[in-house]
């Protein structure tokens, strides 16, 4: 074919090089300017800069490091008020989820046990699991004592906390002021707050499952500890 033939004069051979490189060049200008919402935008045929390319903007997510406390009766002044663990603080967060995937309009005592459980990495959840108190064990205690949730139930996406939830954080709280120290506040804190609530759905279940007044202080002893978590 007259494509595949190569000329014997070498400048017959260039000048045919320079017509199709010219021609070529003709053809992809004409293909590669195209209306773009309304202007004419070109594409280079110049190879692409090997450069690092610019990285996404990254999704943030704001996390506040303290949880709701209500000031009533307080042991410490809002100055002062410790801070909540990062496990602790995703043991709220997971409860908070929990009520909501059970249809419940609030945030109970019961839910901040889930959260806790489905953190799985703090000590509480270890300790709870080493007793036999398992995550689907709850959620079979919870629809023992509370029924099953009405399906056309919506949660907000921050279930407002029930009273005695509310007072299980204020526990927790005001317990490491107590003890003192450079810690943080932990989930173990939370479970001891739950277990102070005795008329709480919380209280109700860790006790039907096996917690009682001596493994809750043998856990107090544990937090008291200046190196605790």
């Amino acid at each position: 074919m007259a494509a595949h033939c190569i000329s014997t004069v070498p400048t017959a051979t260039a000048g045919a090089n320079e017509l199709r490189r010219r021609k070529s060049a003709k053809i992809a200008s004409d293909v590669f300017n195209f209306p773009w919402n309304g202007a004419p935008t070109r594409i280079s045929l110049q190879s692409i800069h090997s450069g690092p390319f610019l990285s996404k903007q990254p999704m943030k997510a704001t996390v506040s490091l303290s949880l709701p406390y209500a000031n009533e009766e307080a042991a410490v002044s809002v100055e002062n008020v410790p801070k909540w663990s990062s496990k602790a603080i995703k043991s709220f967060a997971m409860s908070e989820l929990e009520a909501r995937k059970l249809k419940h309009l609030t945030t109970g005592t019961d839910a901040l046990i889930l959260g806790i459980l489905i953190e799985g990495t703090n000590f509480a959840s270890k300790y709870l699991w080493a007793i036999g108190i398992t995550l689907l064990k709850v959620r079979e205690e919870i629809i023992k004592v509370r029924g099953k949730s009405d399906v056309f139930n919506f949660s907000a996406e921050h279930p407002p906390l029930t009273e005695d939830a509310q007072k299980a954080l204020n526990w927790a709280l005001n317990e490491k002021v107590k003890t003192g120290g450079s810690g943080e506040i932990s989930p173990t804190h939370l479970l001891l707050g739950i277990w102070s609530q005795e008329g709480s759905t919380g209280h109700k279940i860790l006790a039907a499952l096996g917690f009682n007044n001596e493994k809750a202080q043998e856990l107090k002893e544990l937090i008291s500890k200046p190196d605790f978590e």
